[in-house]
C-alpha cells in the first residue's frame, strides 16, 4: 500500500498558489492514458481479493473493508468497455474520497502526478453517441502524451453508477 499524503501535501501548495493548474494522478487503462484530480484521491492500494455483492453490475467488482470503512470496488477496464481485465502486481486501486464517500477503482498501473497548466487542457472532441463524453474534462497534452482528464465526480455520481449521491449544485 502506498499512501498518498505526502504527495497530497506537497502537490496541494501549487495548486492553491495557482488556482488555474490542474493536478492530475495519471493511470492507465489498456493503452489509453488518464488523469483524475489528484484532490479526489486519498490513497493507491495494491488490488486485493474483494467480496462479491450479488446482482452487482459486472463492473463493481465488489467490497474490501478499509480500515473500518466498506468501499465498493469499480473496475474501470470493465466499466470503459476495455477488455478482459487482468490483475497482476502492477494492478492499483486507487481509493478515491468523493462527496465523502470512498468508492475504490481499478486501474491498469497509475503513473504520476502531473500539473497540467490551462494551455495544456484541451476541450474533448464531440463524438455523437459513438463515445460518452459527459465524464470527460478534455484532454491534456505532455509533450508526446496525450491524458484523457475524467470529471471522476460526474462519473462516480451518475445515475448509472449511484455510488455517490447527487451533488448539490
Amino acid at each position: 500500500m502506498v499512501e498518498i499524503t505526502s504527495l497530497h501535501q506537497r502537490a496541494s501548495a501549487p495548486v492553491l498558489a495557482n488556482a488555474n493548474r490542474l493536478e492530475v494522478v495519471t493511470f492507465t487503462l489498456g493503452e489509453e492514458e488518464y488523469g483524475i484530480d489528484i484532490q479526489k484521491v486519498q490513497e493507491l492500494r495494491g488490488y486485493d481479493a474483494v467480496t462479491r455483492i450479488a446482482n452487482a453490475p459486472e463492473y463493481i467488482k465488489g467490497v474490501v473493508n478499509l480500515r473500518g470503512i466498506i468501499v465498493p470496488i469499480i473496475d474501470m477496464r470493465i466499466k470503459f468497455k476495455l477488455g478482459t481485465p487482468s490483475y497482476d502486481q502492477f494492478t492499483v486501486v486507487i481509493v478515491l474520497n468523493i462527496a465523502g464517500r470512498v468508492v475504490g477503482m481499478v486501474v491498469d498501473s497509475v503513473s504520476d502526478v502531473t500539473t497540467l497548466s490551462p494551455e495544456q487542457i484541451k476541450p474533448a472532441p464531440e463524438m455523437g453517441s459513438a463515445l460518452d463524453t459527459d465524464y470527460l474534462i478534455g484532454l491534456g497534452t505532455l509533450e508526446e502524451r496525450m491524458l484523457i482528464l475524467v470529471d471522476i465526480d460526474r462519473l462516480m455520481s451518475s445515475e448509472e453508477m449511484g455510488l455517490i449521491e447527487k451533488m448539490a449544485a
